[in-house]
């Protein structure tokens, strides 16, 4: 049973009070954020302020992923802010050691992300200081995208990193998961999966997180 974390990308931000409503009654284990500094990514997403309050609205999980350069600037301010998971993109962290041992050090579970053409061995050296690994199954920077098939052999590849160094490290998938090809993702090797236009796009976003937990 995967664990589900619709991204709040998604929401609806005229009423991201009733959606946070919707996810803590719906099965929903997570809440997935992701900030955009314009500058790692050609967009610009929120910041702290929508964090403190969807901390204040939840008691599940807040999964806080930073599509941002220098992200050991803000480490201190989104724990502050309210997040469990804080996860930095290997592409923009030269000293991503450093970066990992900051971001435990404040209390946080560490979680690095790969961009589609980045390879999963380039995270050897590293994987035991990794508590998740968020592939980007999309180019990241917008939602509503197709995902990427070559991300499939990309799950099965971290899988048996992980499992031949018994490592409690989970993977998550971000970008163009559906209820079509979920199935497989989880059949790949996959733990968590984040789901934005498929959760809060559909005509029964809570049935759709069950669907996508029955996986």
């Amino acid at each position: 049973m995967p664990i589900v974390a619709p991204s709040l990308l998604s929401a609806n931000f005229l009423n991201l009070q009733q959606d946070c409503e919707m996810l803590n009654e719906s099965r929903a284990d997570w809440f997935h954020l992701d900030v955009m500094d314009g500058r790692f990514v050609p967009n610009i997403s929120f910041g702290f302020p929508i964090i403190e309050h969807v901390r204040k609205a939840t008691k599940k999980i807040c999964d806080v992923h930073l599509m941002i350069e220098e992200p050991e600037k803000y480490a201190e301010a989104f724990k502050k802010a309210g997040a469990d998971i804080l996860t930095v993109h290997y592409e923009a962290c030269p000293h991503l050691h450093r970066n990992l041992q900051q971001i435990k050090s404040l209390g946080m579970r560490a979680g690095v992300a790969l961009n589609p053409h980045t390879p999963v061995n380039f995270l050897s050296d590293i994987l035991g200081d990794i508590d998740l690994v968020c592939l980007m199954s999309v180019n990241p920077g917008f939602g509503g995208q197709q995902f990427i098939p070559h991300t499939i052999d990309k799950i099965r590849a971290l899988r048996h990193m992980i499992k031949d160094r018994n490592l409690p490290t989970l993977i998550e998938i971000d970008g163009g998961i559906t209820l079509q090809n979920a199935a497989a993702i989880v059949h790949a090797g996959a733990d968590v999966l984040v789901a934005g236009n498929t959760v809060f796009k559909s005509d029964d976003p809570v049935k759709t997180i069950e669907a996508l937990k029955a996986l």
